[in-house]
């Protein structure tokens, strides 16, 4: 987990493909909803970070000095190893290892980001532009509180095979290429409102708002290792407050007074959330309700609810004005990045580049 933030920052800003940007615009990009009672927890599934296989399995090693000549500049086989390693990894990552033709492909492009990378960092020495080193101490400072000591930073390092010196630099170069690229391409993009409609049209599955509902609960905590006679008092508790409601109580008083959950501060109110947000009983019980219908008695692993529901939204699409700004910012970067190649095919005409690597020599 901690190497994939240390990858992240140094692959994220830089690749030839580093500006574009995969057009997500869901409900949860467009208008953000939290669920307020962290007792009733999302059903989220994360990726294991054990199950991430070494990113050298399979991968045949250079075994050389330099791998790339760009203009006297050396790109090491080291470093090329290293980025066809963490290249390879995203295959692992989806459960296939890649095969012959995807692993030569992937070799090109591991090879044309590294030449794309050092062609840039050219550009930028020929400018003097610099990174500044307020924000790169910065930026070392915030990765560093990610993990859970210094030493553990360090140790994640070392995994890599990267002292932090060295990790700072190749940071400050990539800090210098974003700060030329956002210059001399993403500032410069200009995008067209029509266009932006037309593709917004053109694809309705993109935004979608997904059926919503807006619930509060109350909650008698009852935990799966509990004995029968702790389940059946909670049960007992529960039922009396269903009985009160029944006869005219108010939900949310009864809430205030009774509920289990940080979210009986504000009367059991749970704001919005979409299916696969609470746990699987929870989420069937609050979307077959009608607004101002109130569940039976749901079991869950937190115990026991009465579930009442205020408010239900179909699923829709969102409003163009709500994701105009996502899309231009999508379209800037698509534009932009269009752009950069054009430049690096041009530069590349004049450039003397000497690819080292036996498995790419004339490619």
């Amino acid at each position: 987990m901690q190497a994939d933030i240390l990858r992240w920052l140094l692959v994220v800003v830089v690749a030839l493909g580093f500006l574009s940007m995969p057009l997500l615009v869901t409900a949860e990009e467009v208008k953000k909803t939290e669920v307020k009672a962290k007792t009733v927890d999302p059903q989220t599934k994360a990726a294991d970070p054990k199950a991430a296989p070494a990113a050298s399995v399979g991968v045949k090693k250079v075994a050389i000095a330099k791998a790339a000549v760009v203009n006297g500049t050396v790109i090491s086989g080291d470093d090329y190893e290293k980025e066809l390693g963490r290249a390879q990894q995203q295959f692992f990552k989806m459960g296939k290892p890649p095969a012959e033709k995807e692993l030569n492909d992937l070799r090109k492009e591991v090879m044309d980001n590294l030449i794309n990378r050092e062609l840039l960092y050219q550009e930028c020495q020929k400018k003097g532009i610099k990174a500044d080193e307020a924000a790169v101490d910065g930026q070392i400072k915030s990765i560093k509180e990610r993990f859970p000591s210094e030493a553990e930073y360090k140790n994640t390092l070392l995994k890599m095979g990267m002292a932090e010196d060295a990790f700072k630099t190749q940071l400050r170069r990539e800090m210098c290429i974003k700060q030329y690229i956002d210059k001399e391409f993403l500032e410069k993009a200009k995008v067209d409102e029509k266009e932006m409609r037309a593709y917004y049209d053109a694809h309705p599955e993109y935004f979608k708002k997904p059926e919503q509902v807006k619930a509060s609960h109350i909650l008698i905590k009852s935990e799966p290792g509990d004995d029968a006679k702790k389940k059946a008092e909670a049960r007992k508790k529960i039922e009396e407050i269903e009985k009160k409601i029944k006869a005219g109580g108010d939900f949310a008083a009864l809430a205030k007074e009774n509920s289990q959950c940080p979210s009986s501060a504000q009367g059991g109110d749970l704001g919005m959330f979409g299916r696969g947000q609470m746990v699987k009983p929870f989420e069937d019980a609050a979307f077959a309700l009608k607004p101002g219908e109130m569940s039976g008695i749901v079991e869950t692993n937190f115990g026991y609810h009465l579930i009442k529901l205020t408010e239900k939204q179909t699923e829709s699409k969102v409003p163009f004005d709500e994701v105009k700004g996502k899309l231009t910012e999508y379209s800037k970067q698509e534009k932009a990045q269009k752009d950069l190649k054009q430049y690096l095919d041009k530069v590349k005409t004049t450039a003397k580049i000497e690819i080292l690597v036996p498995e790419l020599k004339g490619k």
